[in-house]
């Protein structure tokens, strides 16, 4: 299981919120290329990069950012928030992005976010399920988890892996930054739910992990990778301990 860490963005700085909730921002770095850097080192291959702005502006904003980051490391970035177009989309590529993850786009325009997966590949669309969860299992959220839509959360994944996706990022958003645990059920209902008709679903968890001992329980209920944001933060989980994670699983 890959260990991918997050760096949310907003006006350039390292940011986390609670619940998606703007006014939860808390500052963590003024750079985030240097905790990249610490990740890095620590051994990390891979990076979840958010652009909070550009999820609000629904276009691309900290790009430059990506850019450094990129440039100044090694890492492997997935960049999301606010890519609603083919220039959005070229922005993020050449500013090193290397693969991109579209949520909204996939609610709110189908056909664009098909013609991505046909022009650029599998390996280099992720689709974002972002979720409210409710008594049918989850409702997709988009526009930075500013509102609710009417798709139910596996349909949703089912149909995108009849088009072809096969990396999906899926995060309850009541879960997310609250530091109480990820939701298990859920991910073990996605991933029991795999039918030959569809792509080999890579399902990335995201949401709510609060200490090491999650991380094997992920690990074999199936997903592909984890990422984590609050609780590296935070102190809850150490570099090293997911330093010596990726070793012993190497």
């Amino acid at each position: 299981m890959r260990i991918i860490p997050a760096i949310d963005i907003i006006d350039g700085k390292c940011v986390r919120l609670t619940k998606g909730d703007y006014d939860t921002k808390k500052i963590y770095n003024e750079s985030p290329v240097e905790v990249a850097k610490e990740f890095q080192d620590a051994g990390i291959e891979y990076l979840h990069v958010v652009d909070l702005d550009g999820a609000k502006a629904s276009r691309i904003i900290n790009y430059k950012v990506l850019e450094e980051i990129a440039t100044k490391t090694s890492l492997k970035i997935d960049f999301g928030g606010g890519l609603k177009s083919d220039e959005d989309l070229n922005i993020a590529f050449e500013s090193g992005a290397n693969q991109i993850t579209g949520g909204s786009i996939a609610v709110k325009k189908p056909e664009v976010f098909e013609s991505w997966i046909q022009k650029y590949g599998s390996d280099k669309i992720i689709l974002g399920a972002d979720f409210y969860p409710d008594d049918t299992g989850g409702k997709i959220a988009i526009s930075g988890w500013q509102e609710e839509s009417n798709l139910a959360l596996l349909p949703f994944i089912q149909g995108y892996q009849e088009k072809g996706i096969s990396y999906v990022i899926c995060t309850d958003i009541s879960k997310d930054g609250m530091l109480q645990g990820p939701s298990f059920e859920t991910y073990e209902e996605i991933l029991s739910d795999q039918a030959e008709s569809r792509a080999k679903l890579n399902l990335i968890a995201s949401g709510g992990i609060s200490n090491f001992d999650e991380l094997p329980k992920l690990a074999e209920l199936g997903c592909e990778g984890v990422i984590i944001g609050k609780a590296i933060y935070e102190n809850r989980i150490s570099l090293k301990e997911l330093e010596n994670f990726i070793v012993s699983n190497s």
